[in-house]
């Protein structure tokens, strides 16, 4: 095998592919995330409307994320991720082998930084595509320069989250027709411990940076570690899959921007607005905000509205 690339910028190709990668998702991933994300719903243990249990449906969260360590040296990347894009088609089944490949599609500079798009699929044991991600990430950079500073603008915006929720309407608890616009979806709220923060950024794996490493955190300029944001997008869905229930796993859409850091042991409550209909699937905004009301995550989602009434239930 040739020997890993540091991860820099100018060291990227474009093309340059990844993969494939194969990985089971047992019980041991699945257990893994659900503590990572303190998210332990019964479908993931115990029978789920796909007959049997599922994996969460981002817990495939780094093997796409983190693809390029296929070909680089992941203990150097010292970047930021600023934009994620998800589309979900089917649930991977615990037990479950499934292949991952992708590859990077674009680079450019701006502001003086150089981003990277990655591009990632995950596939059943049977080829049927289970998640597409698009991930595009300032690429070694200093964090300490960068958090906090609308890392996400660099790109022409098309639009924008209001974070807007309408009080004079009913809120709604799951995904209707008929939903009024502006009305508030349910909220979630978690704090991420640093083992959290560490088993899901892959220490256990050997990799320390500033998710994992306050050591590291540190040689950035900052002065704690700072929470992934693609732990900050598994957040998110969990709040998702009890608005939209068995649907959000075979037609959710997510697209985000991550604009604030967030640090390990704050408190971070997602919810969101209903903004309206379109062909069948319910579209919402959505954010995530610290306990000072400051916005670290902010995007849009979508899914088929399904009357099936099950939702996931907590066994812990």
């Amino acid at each position: 095998m040739a020997s890993l690339k540091e991860a820099r910028y100018e060291l990227v190709e474009v093309p340059e592919p990844f993969g494939p990668v194969t990985l089971h998702v047992d019980q041991h991933k699945v257990l893994d995330y659900a503590y990572a994300q303190h998210d332990f719903g019964d479908w993931y243990f115990r029978e789920s409307p796909f007959g049997g249990p599922v994996g969460h449906p981002l817990v495939l969260a780094n093997d796409l994320l983190f693809l390029f360590y296929q070909g680089y040296d992941g203990n150097t990347a010292q970047g930021l991720h600023t934009h994620e894009t998800l589309r979900f088609h089917s649930p991977v089944s615990v037990g479950e082998t499934v292949t991952v490949d992708g590859g990077y599609t674009e680079k450019y500079e701006s502001r003086g930084q150089g981003y990277v798009t990655l591009e990632a699929t995950a596939r059943g044991a049977d080829g049927r595509v289970l998640v597409e991600h698009v991930g595009k990430e300032i690429m070694r950079t200093v964090a300490g320069d960068i958090v906090g500073k609308g890392r996400s603008s660099e790109s022409t915006r098309e639009r924008s989250v209001k974070a807007v929720i309408d009080e004079g309407v009913p809120a709604i608890t799951v995904a209707v027709h008929g939903a009024p616009v502006r009305a508030a979806i349910p909220a979630r709220t978690v704090t991420f411990t640093q083992d959290q923060m560490s088993v899901f950024s892959w220490a256990g794996k050997g990799y320390a940076n500033v998710h994992t490493s306050l050591e590291k955190a540190a040689q950035t300029g900052l002065d704690r570690t700072i929470v992934q944001a693609q732990q900050q997008t598994g957040h998110i869905i969990a709040n998702l899959v009890d608005v939209f229930g068995a649907s959000w796993f075979t037609s959710g859409e997510l697209d985000l921007r991550f604009v604030s850091p967030a640090y390990v042991g704050d408190v971070l409550t997602t919810t969101g607005a209903v903004l309206g209909e379109t062909d069948g699937r319910l579209e919402l905004e959505v954010w995530v905000e610290n306990g000072q009301g400051v916005k670290t995550a902010v995007g849009w989602a979508s899914a088929a509205i399904d009357d099936a009434p099950a939702r996931p239930t907590q066994l812990i």
